[in-house]
């Protein structure tokens, strides 16, 4: 067969890898699969290894459209009609009915079994790989339910957040079979510091409240209900805020505009004016914080998850890439220096993930269990500043793996990095989250109980562990002070992903340990020591 060219073409395309879609995420990652079972979840793998297959198919085409086109705001119709919509592209639309459909916003609570709260963990880790916007509608669909179920009467918006409908319209919740919520807690002037705001809550004749004042930040506004915190007679409150009243009016708030932001190009978040909006009080007056830290503590477990989500998608980009592309004669994924670079980016994204689902197990065990409850509370905060921190470097190195073409949008890595900044500032940055590990060890002696029994229970398997675990119990011997905040909340993310990988007898532990916990490895990735089998690293973060 001839390989001459036909007349005015100039080249053959060779060297190139394949399209990546077409794979199940689910089957593809062994440290998830056995981090679901490990921890209860076993009864969902059919669930999960059906949304794998989505996630790396359909979902995956889907992502690039529904970014391409970013949603756009409508405050007027063509007569002049104050409207306040937000526009999406259909791939939006699709994306979230299948999300909701497969339990990615309520399988932990519609379901409920053992295991529940890691299997949606799961459904969101798979998500959130294909298409990072979206998660955020649905994590705070899923996180609102703990807050609204404080409350009998709020019973029909907690059942239609958790149900596995979608429904785009903008309708009063009657007339739907699922919904959406979103969140208005940030103010110009407070930002973290949410106790600073100013907006009202004024007490009206039939028990209802009436909200003036402005939202910095409003997340998701065309959800059909929004959990916003405003300084009633009582203090600080918490309020269901809804978009629809039940008599089909639109509710009293104006959207001012559309944040520009760097990434999450899918997902509209917003500014608004609330002019007398109609609202329910959740919780009693003053108690608004303590109205919604569950709620936080979930919207935070999913942005560990979301990172460590960014991390596996842009791993295996890379291995994808390598396995595909020759460069002086030798596929990639054979050449030493860049195995390092794969290897150790594989041990990063195998103990974050491993991290993540840990803290989701203790928290599907919460309600029943205290040490369980205590470690969640601070492994959140932890693995929260931690594994999110880790997350932009780690895509920008996977970028770095396929050269140019990491850096073009045809690609999902420039759009992974742009998105991996995010989970490390919503939800209370970095100083935020390790201030409140310090508040944490200084106040809750259970806290440090539960981090005792984690990490000693795997004491006596690796040396350089234990050394490490020894250093950080003398650093705690005193509650340290704020400038040690960062290195210490660092240490205990080390030290627990470490215990993480040794209880899971995972065969990438030990070198996790010597490299991270014993200073075998330098300040970038790829340098890991040489005697490192690194081709059962790479054959064990993608088949």
């Amino acid at each position: 067969m001839s390989s001459a060219l036909p007349a005015f073409e100039t080249h053959q395309v060779t060297n190139q890898p394949p399209p990546f879609a077409g794979r199940n995420l689910w089957a593809d990652d062994v440290a998830l699969v056995d981090a679901v079972q490990r921890h209860a979840g076993g009864a969902y793998r059919d669930v999960l290894a059906r949304y794998g297959g989505i996630a790396g198919d359909e979902l995956y085409r889907l992502g690039f459209d529904a970014n391409r086109d970013k949603p756009r705001l409508r405050t007027h119709d063509a007569q002049g009609h104050r409207i306040d919509t937000v526009e999406f592209h259909p791939a939006y639309h699709q994306l979230m009915t299948l999300a909701k459909r497969h339990g990615v916003a309520g399988l932990s609570w519609h379901d409920g079994g053992p295991g529940a709260h890691v299997a949606r963990a799961a459904l969101s880790y798979l998500h959130h790989q294909a298409e990072a916007g979206t998660s955020c509608p649905l994590t705070m669909t899923h996180a609102a339910v703990a807050v609204l179920r404080q409350d009998p009467a709020l019973a029909e918006w907690a059942d239609k957040a958790a149900a596995p409908h979608y429904d785009w319209r903008d309708v009063p919740i009657a007339d739907k079979a699922g919904i959406t919520l979103g969140m208005g807690m940030t103010e110009k002037q407070g930002g973290s510091d949410v106790r600073s705001n100013t907006t009202r809550a004024e007490p009206q004749a039939d028990g209802s409240y009436a909200l003036v004042g402005h939202k910095w930040f409003f997340s998701a506004p065309m959800s059909d209900g929004f959990l916003v915190l405003a300084q009633a007679p009582g203090g600080l409150s918490c309020f269901l805020m809804p978009r629809r009243l039940p008599d089909g009016n639109r509710n009293a708030f104006r959207l001012m505009r559309l944040k520009d932001k760097l990434g999450d190009w899918s997902n509209a978040s917003s500014e608004v004016e609330l002019c007398g909006a109609w609202a329910r009080r959740v919780g009693e007056e003053g108690r608004g914080v303590a109205t919604i830290i569950g709620m936080v503590m979930m919207t935070r477990l999913d942005c560990m998850l979301g990172a460590a989500a960014e991390m596996r998608m842009a791993l295996v980009q890379a291995l994808h890439h390598a396995r595909h592309r020759s460069s002086f004669g030798t596929r990639l994924c054979e050449q030493p220096l860049m195995t390092n670079v794969l290897a150790d980016l594989a041990l990063e994204s195998e103990a974050a993930t491993c991290f993540a689902l840990r803290v989701a197990a203790a928290v599907d065990q919460a309600a029943h269990d205290r040490h369980q409850a205590a470690f969640a509370r601070i492994a959140t905060a932890v693995g929260k500043y931690w594994v999110c921190k880790r997350a932009a470097v780690f895509v920008n190195e996977a970028q770095e793996c396929l050269g140019g073409a990491g850096y073009v949008e045809e690609s999902i890595l420039p759009r992974l990095y742009r998105q991996a900044p995010l989970n490390s500032i919503w939800e209370g940055s970095g100083n935020i989250q390790c201030l409140d590990v310090l508040r944490a060890l200084a106040r809750e002696p259970q806290v440090l109980a539960a981090l005792e029994q984690e990490l000693a229970g795997v004491t006596g398997m690796e040396a350089c562990f234990d050394a490490a675990l020894a250093a950080l119990r003398a650093q705690l011997a005193d509650v340290p002070d704020q400038t040690q905040a960062r290195a210490v909340t660092e240490r205990l993310a080390l030290l627990l992903q470490a215990a993480e990988l040794l209880r899971a007898g995972s065969p990438l532990a030990p070198v996790f340990i010597r490299s991270r916990l014993g200073a075998e490895h330098g300040m970038a990735f790829g340098t890991l020591p040489a005697d490192v089998d690194f081709a059962a690293v790479l054959a064990r973060a993608l088949p």
